[in-house]
């Protein structure tokens, strides 16, 4: 897979491909018919974009990235027939990416007792200092995050997915994933300041 270079790719430029929904339609049929040649095409136009959402998550394991890329698909083609076209598909496809991505770091995460409340002006980062940081090197400062922390702060700021959404899928309470996004961004304040000296 190529490098990534801009971390908030969005699973969008894959419809152009298509001269409209029919063609994403027939393309759909013929995957759930198992047509190899359609899986290929459905595969290639969309396993690029999941792949960067992915090494969002699992920036510096890319064994890990290809194998959560592989359930992704794996699920996608499983449940294509449920794909109501209510939507766009890129969002469809997304939503099994990170969920996929979710599970599998599901399994590493303990619930952290939260130490002390961590106040909004104690996580502030001056977003002059994030634009001067490529977004290789933001990932990077990202992937430095404990697992949780990454995750939930991912799942926040990237998928704008909200605390009660984050609670359902970690199976930890809202506060805890209030702590651990408050506490990703602390962390991240630090190491950015650092990376600026």
């Amino acid at each position: 897979m190529a490098e990534l270079v801009n971390i908030s790719i969005p699973l969008t430029a894959t419809e152009r491909e298509f001269s409209g929904h029919s063609e994403l339609r027939i393309l759909i049929r013929d995957c759930i018919a198992q047509l190899p040649a359609a899986q290929r095409k459905l595969y290639d136009t969309y396993a690029p974009a999941a792949y960067g959402v992915i090494r969002r998550y699992m920036y510096n394991n890319e064994h890990a990235a290809q194998e959560i890329l592989n359930d992704s698909f794996y699920k996608v083609f499983s449940k294509l027939e449920t794909y109501s076209f209510q939507g766009a598909f890129e969002g469809w496809i997304r939503r099994i990416v990170v969920n996929t991505v979710t599970d599998h770091l599901r399994k590493g995460i303990k619930e952290t007792q939260c130490a002390k409340e961590i106040q909004p002006e104690d996580a502030y980062v001056n977003s002059d200092s994030v634009e001067r940081l490529s977004s290789k090197e933001l990932l990077k400062v990202i992937d430095t995050l404990p697992d949780t922390q990454r995750l939930v702060f991912n799942l926040f700021v990237f998928e704008n997915y909200s605390h009660k959404e984050i609670g359902k899928l970690l199976n930890i309470n809202e506060n805890n994933s209030r702590w651990h996004l408050n506490d990703a961004r602390k962390r991240l304040k630090e190491k950015v300041q650092h990376l600026m000296k």
